[in-house]
């Protein structure tokens, strides 16, 4: 086993979507620069997971969920 992280994941600034399997609590998250890119990513993994927008991220905080 290992050691958990200690300290919080800074995140890149653009856009991020998170997958879910069906039914499941926590998930990944995906980075693109740009919305549109987010769009085709959306369309790309909507058939496989739970696909939840995060938003936009400028200097580690969200700006942009409800796009």
């Amino acid at each position: 086993m290992s050691r958990p992280v200690t300290r919080e994941v800074k995140l890149k600034n653009g856009f991020y979507i998170e997958l879910r399997r069906r039914g499941e609590h926590k998930g990944i998250k995906i980075w693109r620069e740009t919305y549109d890119q987010i769009q085709m990513a959306i369309k790309q993994y909507e058939k496989m997971y739970d696909v939840h927008y995060v938003g936009e991220v400028k200097n580690g905080k969200t700006v942009g969920a409800n796009k």
